[in-house]
């Protein structure tokens, strides 16, 4: 009796004699793959993959676009505007011909100027369409690296007026870059007694520069930063 109890109890000890097998069979898997515990997770790198050069993650900076497309549409739409203004004025209206409009404020006056806007320094046709077809490559070349609203907007209205006077220089008489150009705009007086005649591509010449006089008084760079912040970078960097 007493090896009779002495062998059932070592067969129910996993760790003694017929323990080896009970292991073998307990822990055999049983698919291909093997087992892994419910708390065990992938390892982790040390630093995530767009971590900076402290160990923290880099936020994704926003991408800019280049505002080139609007400084087109705009520039279109005022040559657009201009060229069909003309069409109309010399359509309608005789040369000398003053129609008064807004009980006097405005008058529309068919005029020729050979000059720069406002009938500025006539007699240097040549030079002023030179001058303005510089401008337009100037511009067009640098709306390419144009990041700026503003600058879109006061260049797009210089580009649109400078091509609008440069058609009627090349196209119109006496003859090639030296065509005059349709003014017809009169305020407050027929025939310019009180203000220059000017047209739409004069108006937005004017408008274009003076905004980018602005912009360039605030420091506001073609790119959108402001020259005050470069500064401070290089001070800080430095």
């Amino acid at each position: 009796m007493p090896h009779r109890r002495d062998a059932a109890t070592a067969a129910r000890r996993p760790g003694e004699h017929g323990g080896r097998g009970y292991r073998r069979l307990v822990g055999r898997p049983t698919s291909g793959r093997p087992e892994t515990t419910a708390h065990e997770e992938p390892p982790l790198s040390e630093q995530p993959e767009d971590a900076g050069d402290d160990g923290t993650a880099a936020a994704a900076a926003p991408v800019r676009r280049p505002r080139t497309r609007l400084l087109a549409l705009l520039a279109v739409t005022v040559f657009l505007a201009d060229l069909a203004s003309k069409l109309l004025v010399v359509a309608t209206v005789d040369r000398g011909e003053n129609v008064r409009l807004l009980g006097g404020l405005l008058y529309l006056t068919h005029a020729r100027n050979t000059g720069a806007a406002f009938s500025f320094a006539e007699g240097f046709t040549v030079v002023f369409t030179l001058i303005a077809a510089v401008v337009v490559v100037v511009i067009v070349r640098t709306a390419r690296r144009l990041f700026s609203t503003g600058w879109a907007v006061a260049l797009g209205l210089v580009l649109g007026g400078a091509v609008g006077n440069l058609v009627d220089r090349v196209f119109r008489d006496p003859g090639f870059l030296r065509g005059g150009v349709v003014d017809f705009v009169s305020v407050f007086a027929p025939d310019g007694e009180v203000y220059p005649i000017f047209n739409v591509a004069d108006s937005a010449i004017v408008c274009g520069g003076l905004l980018g006089a602005v912009l360039a008084l605030r420091g506001i760079e073609f790119d959108g930063s402001r020259a005050r912040d470069r500064g401070d970078d290089a001070v800080s960097r430095g």
